[in-house]
């Protein structure tokens, strides 16, 4: 891992904080820690879950999955089951990938899906087509499964066949993701179009036995939202995608197809996506094997090795970027002025994913925006703002479509922009900290970390 910024110890002590987080929640490990092969019991324990499952039940083990971590886990469960598996697939992001042996491996889109999104659940139906009682299925979801597998909806109404295509899903991605929904409402949209998402993928394979190998990306880890809950009991309905479409005055943006279908699904003329009574969850386990607040409890524990006195505020940090930066920065001020809630020195730590309302043209992401954010706070009184340094970054390394996992801020960067003669108001106006970041040289770069489970914030105050 590297950053392009000076050897300041605060800015490296901020990437060994972010570093041990992101390692707490390695995938690999963690599947290897919670799941075993005895003989030919398949024993999965974790802190909330133990399930014991006799292999010589079944005639056939298939692997699926999709995510930005979903690689890393399925190298695990081939050292696990080896020549067990009978088949296997999985979408992950371009560059997310791992040496597998027996398990292929799609890489697609993401956050904006592709062909080979289609391409890669076009594969997953066609071994759901093959399950039958005899089946396992061993189904490795992570953050981002929602781009990088899609299956348009097609259904029948007044007599005729509407298919959905690849290009109505895209538009309506980047419109839900140019008006700042958060990850819960943009899924249940995408799960209503969706022939897999929203419980519609453990339907598909049933009446297969599921164990679903479950990595968190969303705040309070709902299971029906992580990659658009695809083989989750679904609690939301096309009433629920209307509304929120309505909610961002994002309806002219989404194609009219779109619309019309979520209307459809209104008046009844589409299956509602499955709900918890449904026979297709009898045989369907859900097990979470990583959060978010996992990788705070690292960061913690690291920071106190450096004789920080720490404190993780809180997991569930949402909202505007902008607006998020502004609540965090005045924590750390009451710090520095006040020793509270915490004596200096301390490390406050949060965890969550927040969203980017798009107003300019300017490059960058949710983390990026939040750094700038604090650099303007910092800019407004700079003399207090000595002795505060932060962190905000994307566990999976890759924040927003950059090549950077997030950015700092100091009062050192803020001097740089200001021997720069940037204008950090304006950058943010633009949504351009990815630029600003890089000409100060305080971009956090540390390529695909093959996991993902939301964004860290981390101030360190002295």
């Amino acid at each position: 891992m590297k950053n392009s910024i000076d050897s300041a110890v605060e800015i490296k002590q901020l990437t060994q904080i972010f570093q041990a987080a992101v390692e707490r929640v390695d995938p690999g490990k963690m599947i290897r820690k919670f799941v075993e092969v005895r003989s030919d019991m398949l024993e999965i324990s974790t802190e909330d879950m133990k399930l014991s499952i006799n292999l010589k039940d079944f005639d056939r083990i298939f692997v699926v999955g999709a995510g930005k971590a979903t690689s890393k886990m399925a190298k695990a469960v081939e050292e696990l089951l080896h020549e067990k598996i009978s088949d296997g697939i999985i979408s992950v992001k371009y560059g997310h990938t791992q040496s597998l042996d027996i398990i292929r491996t799609v890489e697609s889109g993401h956050p904006v899906p592709d062909d080979n999104s289609v391409k890669a659940a076009g594969e997953i139906i066609k071994i759901a087509d093959k399950c039958d009682e005899n089946t396992l299925v061993i189904n490795l979801i992570s953050g981002g499964g929602s781009a990088l597998l899609v299956s348009p909806l097609s259904y029948e109404a007044h007599g005729k066949k509407v298919e959905l295509s690849l290009s109505d899903i895209q538009k309506t991605t980047e419109a839900l993701l140019g008006c700042g929904a958060p990850i819960e409402e943009m899924n249940c949209v995408r799960k209503h179009i969706s022939r897999i998402k929203g419980g519609r993928l453990a339907r598909l394979l049933y009446p297969a036995t599921q164990v679903n190998l479950v990595l968190s990306d969303v705040i309070g880890d709902k299971l029906d939202t992580i990659a658009s809950g695809l083989s989750a009991p679904d609690e939301t309905t096309y009433e629920d995608a209307l509304r929120i479409i309505e909610k961002y005055g994002v309806g002219e943006k989404i194609p009219v197809e779109v619309v019309r279908a979520i209307e459809h699904g209104v008046n009844g003329l589409i299956d509602e996506t499955p709900g918890k009574e449904d026979r297709a969850f009898k045989k369907v386990f859900n097990i979470l094997i990583g959060t978010n607040y996992t990788a705070l409890l690292a960061a913690s524990g690291k920071a106190r090795g450096y004789g920080y006195g720490t404190s993780i505020i809180s997991s569930h940090v949402t909202g505007e970027a902008r607006e998020a930066a502004k609540v965090l920065y005045g924590i750390a001020q009451d710090i520095k002025k006040h020793d509270v809630p915490i004596k200096k020195p301390a490390c406050v730590i949060t965890g969550g994913e927040t969203t980017v309302t798009l107003r300019g043209k300017g490059k960058g992401g949710r983390n990026q925006e939040l750094a700038l954010s604090v650099l303007s706070e910092m800019h407004k009184d700079p003399a207090h703002a000595h002795g505060i340094y932060f962190l905000s970054a994307s566990t999976d390394g890759n924040d927003g479509p950059t090549d950077a996992a997030g950015a700092f801020a100091s009062v050192e960067i803020l001097t740089r922009s200001t021997n720069q003669k940037l204008n950090i108001d304006q950058f943010l106006k633009n949504n351009d900290s990815y630029n600003l970041f890089e000409k100060t040289g305080s971009l956090l770069k540390t390529g695909p970390t093959n996991t993902n489970v939301c964004d860290l914030q981390i101030f360190l105050i002295k």
